[in-house]
């Protein structure tokens, strides 16, 4: 005699199928404890329409080449800082295809990319063989600035008017100023010789396009001249550790299944 079934009932090995079945997400972590950020993560989201993630990336590869190296008379001076290597690490155009697949494997709760074949994570060797950026040094801590503290920092330290600097960031809403400004402060200390001043503004240039780039790809955030106050001892300063810090906050925003742009240093990534 055949086995007795009922319409609509599962068979017992069904049921210990389903049992078994480990709770989570689909085609995801099956254990949610770590990840606990993962309903949010755009890898989530484009399984669920099954779709292929697109970033927006702004790579400024061609605009630190068109910067070029330092004048001669500053050339000591930004050696000095520790901060020369970014000047020839740079690549014109980004691979949409590769970052976008790594934003997928990304996750901010471990600061990792859970690959096919394990968790992978940047270390600061990395960082010192691909960039060749001190990582051992002083840590400076940025603070925010009120915008009094901002305009007196343009006019100490890049020689600008009081008028000038608050016009600019008030353009920028913000302790920002737009980087081809501090290109043409560049030019313009180098015309009348005032090459400290120069020397600030050609690596504030130079970090708002590579270390510390954001997302607007065309300001830079004016708290960094904190660092260039006395260039003498700006190459104590561990750079290599600021560079994945960086990177790693745009990656975590980019990691948000709302996001569609990715910012930072996009070349240290690819």
């Amino acid at each position: 005699m055949p086995p007795f079934t009922v319409e609509g009932a599962s068979s017992p090995s069904t049921v210990e199928a389903t049992e078994d079945e480990p709770e989570g997400f689909s085609s995801g972590p099956t254990d949610p404890f770590v990840l606990t950020e993962y309903a949010e993560h755009v890898a989530a989201a484009y399984r669920r329409e099954r779709s292929v993630l697109k970033l927006k990336l702004s790579s400024h590869g061609r605009k630190v080449h068109n910067l070029g190296r330092p004048v001669p008379s500053i050339e000591g001076l930004v050696v000095g800082t520790g901060l020369s290597p970014l000047i020839a690490c740079s690549i014109y155009t980004g691979d949409r295809g590769l970052l976008s697949s790594f934003v997928e494997w990304w996750h901010r709760e471990t600061s990792s990319f859970h690959l096919p074949v394990g968790e992978v994570a940047i270390t600061l060797d990395d960082i010192a063989s691909l960039l060749h950026l001190p990582v051992v040094g002083d840590l400076h801590a940025f603070q925010p600035l009120h915008v009094d503290d901002v305009v007196q920092m343009l006019v100490e330290l890049l020689m600008v008017s009081a008028e000038a600097a608050r016009a600019k960031t008030g353009q920028c809403r913000g302790p920002y100023v737009h980087l081809q400004w501090v290109h043409d402060i560049y030019e313009r200390r180098c015309q009348v010789r005032h090459w400290t001043a120069a020397a600030r503004a050609y690596l504030l240039h130079l970090l708002g396009y590579t270390l510390f780039a954001n997302k607007s790809a065309t300001h830079v955030h004016v708290v960094f001249l904190e660092a260039l106050h006395d260039l003498s001892q700006t190459g104590r300063y561990a750079w290599g550790v600021a560079a994945p810090v960086h990177m790693y906050d745009h990656l975590n925003d980019a990691s948000i299944s709302t996001s569609r742009q990715l910012g930072g240093y996009i070349m240290l990534l690819q």
